[in-house]
């Protein structure tokens, strides 16, 4: 039988994930019944007749935050993120969108994503490319940082990778979290190894981590390794494919997925909840959980599955115009524009598309007392 390393002093730049134990904890031994970790809702900027619907965005957040509120969910809004087109927005707009959530949320934790700026000419990695949107991100208060994958980034091997995060993490003043991609969302990503995750999630300014996978479960891993070591470092799942996952471990979600299912995302992290967790707020009277859950699971991720379908070239960035039709065909933005320079755009039939996959997800929200722009207070726990 093989040996696996359990000792973190024993890994190296080089140990692949299957030659430690926290690659072969399933999650079922990792199941938390007690916690309601956040929701971190990366929030869309929408367009109309090519400009930002200021509106529309602030439109849909309250959206998001009304079932937060409704099953006591904490809702922290991702901005400037990839489904609010990091990579298509200039300096000027990037500031703009944070001080429209400012103004309309003044005392609202927000996370920014931040990457580099005019590094594509570059042979080689320069961190000082992450200061501008970090210097923008970091005016503001309560805020955390997100310091999004950047192909020069990826690039470098575990030990040069560790030093670039720690230089970034000098001009640090907010908290952030670290992001980690596998190649199957883009060619140049890398996901972090257990050594190069161990030794971030060391640092006092890395509070946490987002990753994103569609073929490996990577968020097991860093899930099994931090509560195994004990680590002060929280992953966020990034896996718009497998939204219950984090729910069921009491894990936090950082996801696009929010910003076209919140309601539903919120009524499972209650529901999952057992009657004597402390965060409960819709109580079964059985001791228990309700097993409705299993059901809102499948609800919103046969939704989110076609929001965040794969194309012809095995890739999901479409799912922004997606999104847009959601919230469109729910009523909360007015049109479902993309950003003008975005190239990943679905088909013409994208709303009749969007009207069949909403049809379950609202058939059980209102099941469970719900409404497509809202929460009606009379949701009842239990079975009916």
């Amino acid at each position: 039988m093989k040996t696996l390393i359990s000792n973190p002093e024993n890994l190296t730049p080089e140990t692949p994930w299957l030659d430690t134990k926290w690659a072969w904890i399933g999650e079922e031994e990792l199941i938390d019944h007690t916690t309601k970790a956040r929701l971190c809702a990366a929030a869309l900027l929408p367009f109309r007749d090519r400009k930002p619907d200021w509106e529309g965005f602030l439109a849909s957040i309250r959206w998001m935050q009304t079932a937060a509120d409704h099953f006591d969910v904490e809702l922290v809004v991702v901005l400037n993120a990839d489904t609010g087109y990091i990579f298509d927005l200039d300096d000027a707009l990037y500031a703009e969108v944070l001080r429209q959530f400012r103004a309309e949320f003044p005392t609202a934790k927000f996370i920014a994503g931040v990457t580099a700026r005019g590094a594509q000419d570059d042979t080689t990695f320069k961190a000082e490319r992450y200061r501008p949107l970090l210097d923008l991100a970091q005016q503001h208060e309560n805020c955390e940082v997100m310091l999004m994958t950047s192909k020069g980034l990826s690039a470098l091997e575990p030990e040069p990778c560790r030093d670039a995060y720690y230089e970034i993490a000098e001009w640090l003043t907010r908290p952030a979290l670290v992001h980690a991609l596998e190649p199957a969302f883009v060619p140049w990503a890398r996901p972090f190894g257990p050594w190069l995750l161990h030794q971030l999630a060391q640092h006092p300014k890395f509070v946490g981590g987002k990753i994103s996978t569609l073929d490996e479960p990577h968020f097991l891993y860093w899930a099994a390794l931090c509560r195994d070591l004990g680590l002060d470092f929280a992953p966020h799942s990034g896996d718009d494919f497998g939204i219950a996952t984090p729910i069921k471990l009491g894990l936090p979600l950082l996801i696009g997925a929010a910003a076209s299912a919140a309601p539903l995302i919120c009524a499972a992290k209650d529901m999952w909840l057992h009657d004597a967790a402390p965060p409960k707020k819709f109580r079964t009277g059985t001791g228990g959980f309700d097993t409705r859950v299993y059901k809102v699971f499948e609800a919103f991720q046969s939704l989110e599955d076609q929001v965040f379908r794969l194309d012809a070239n095995m890739s999901a960035a479409a799912y922004k115009h997606s999104t847009a039709h959601v919230l469109h065909e729910l009523g909360i933005i007015a049109s479902p524009e993309a950003h003008p320079a975005c190239r990943d755009l679905r088909a013409a039939d994208e709303g009749a598309r969007t009207k069949e996959a909403l049809r379950r997800p609202l058939r059980m929200m209102e099941r469970l007392g719900l409404t497509g722009a809202g929460c009606r207070t009379e949701f009842t726990p239990g079975h009916r």
